[in-house]
Formats: C-alpha cells, sequence, structure tokens
C-alpha cells in the first residue's frame, strides 16, 4: 500500500501494482502493437498489388533510392509512433490506462495521486526507449524489484506511480460513515466534510456519469459559500480543495 496525504490534510491510500502485472500488461499491450504493424504491413501490400501506377520515364537511380530511402523512413516513423504513442495516447486520454493495464486493471498517476497528464506521460515513455535498448526492460524489473514505490525508471523521471484499480462500484446510498469525526470548516460543515472526503476516496471506482453527478450534486451544495476563486473551479477541482 501507498499513503498519499493532499495538502488539504487528507491521507487515502493505493495499493500499489507488483511487476507481474505491469509485465503482463505491457505483454498485451506489445501483442497489440504487433497486430496494428501486421495490418499496415498487410494493408500497404494490398495496396500494392492493387494499385497501378504509371511508370515514370527518365528516373535516375539516384531518385529511385531516393524515394526508396523515403518510404523506409516514413514506415520506420509510423512504427515508432505505434509502439511509442501507442501509450502517450492511450495513457492520458483513459485515465492512466492501457489496453493491458486496463486488462490487468493497473494504471498510472502522478505522485500524490493527480491524474496523469500529457507531460509525465511523454517522459516516462520516452524512457521507456532506453529501457527496451538496454536490457530489454532488465533494468526497469531491478529498479522495480528495488524500489518502495515499485517504480521503473521511466516512473522515476516522470514522477509516477502504477496503482491497481479498485472494482466498478456504485453508491446507493451516499452517506457518511461513523469511522472518522470530520470537523467543521469555515465552508463546510463537518457531516459535508465526510460526504466530499469519501467521494474523493472512491471516485476512481465509480462509472464516469455516476462520478460526474455526484461531484456536482456536492460542489452545489457549497459552492456558494466559498470565495470567489474557487467558486471558478470545477465540480472535483473545487472538491479537492475543500
Amino acid at each position: 500500500m501507498f499513503d498519499v496525504r493532499t495538502p488539504e490534510s487528507v491521507t487515502f491510500s493505493y495499493e500499489l501494482a507488483g511487476l507481474g502485472s505491469r509485465a503482463l500488461a505491457v505483454l498485451l499491450d506489445l501483442l497489440v502493437q504487433i497486430a496494428l504493424v501486421s495490418l499496415l504491413f498487410w494493408g500497404l501490400i494490398f495496396a500494392a498489388g492493387h494499385i497501378h501506377v504509371a511508370p515514370v520515364h527518365h528516373t535516375t537511380p539516384e531518385g529511385e533510392r531516393f524515394a526508396r530511402n523515403i518510404a523506409v523512413g516514413f514506415l520506420i516513423f509510423v512504427v515508432f509512433v505505434i509502439f511509442f504513442g501507442y501509450f502517450i495516447v492511450l495513457e492520458v486520454v483513459w485515465n492512466g490506462q492501457t489496453i493491458g493495464k486496463k486488462a490487468l486493471g493497473i494504471r498510472v498517476v502522478r505522485d500524490g495521486g493527480y491524474p496523469l497528464d500529457w507531460g509525465a506521460s511523454l517522459v516516462r515513455n520516452l524512457v521507456r526507449v532506453g529501457e527496451m535498448l538496454f536490457g530489454s526492460y532488465a533494468l526497469s524489473a531491478i529498479c522495480a524489484l528495488v524500489s518502495p514505490q515499485n517504480k521503473r525508471i521511466g516512473d522515476i523521471a516522470a514522477g509516477t506511480i502504477v496503482v491497481r484499480v479498485g472494482k466498478q462500484a456504485t453508491l446507493p446510498h451516499f452517506e457518511p460513515t461513523n469511522q472518522a469525526v470530520y470537523a467543521a470548516t469555515g465552508y463546510v460543515s463537518g457531516e459535508e466534510r465526510a460526504l466530499i472526503h469519501r467521494f474523493i476516496e472512491r471516485r476512481d471506482t465509480l462509472q464516469s456519469d455516476r462520478r460526474r453527478d455526484l461531484a456536482a450534486r456536492l460542489a452545489g451544495r457549497v459552492r456558494d459559500r466559498v470565495p470567489a476563486d474557487l467558486q471558478r473551479l470545477d465540480d472535483e477541482a473545487l472538491l479537492e480543495r475543500l
């Protein structure tokens, strides 16, 4: 388990993803990438066999060599984008998950529990290039084993951790528990703080529509009491500040 303490003095825990689940996720992603590259080359071969190109007269050997180099360079670029852009785009768009991570129930977050952004995803996945070139993730596996937070080299560079995702759940009665007592602040009551705390803890396990609805309801209860600079925040950002 990995404990995170927010600036608002709220502490919550993440279950760190193990090396085995992370390795299986990478393997699944690799199979998806190989399938994408195979489809790309199959499509090019199919197109080459069915598209008639009129011969170009007076083409020099140098011109043909240049055209081949351009084609090869383009293919190398596309393959690079598939193998590394795949991770960058999916991790940001899918809230820290790729197809492999989603299948294994894990995701990437920034240190402190914040959602992954483009900068962090770019750094951790560009470092992945070096990790693959030097030992095919062997150094990263060793780094994850000795790191208290199971971080590979890319995670250290980007300030990220890989955590387990809780099972999808709904909250039919969103009421505060009796396990903790929350003091009132200048803007919210103790009961409202308990509701907000429970929402922040469980929001990643909620369906997206349910999550937005609960955030809007909770933020709507307190928005008119907070300062103007906080009122301009979106629902979840406002709840995080409280």
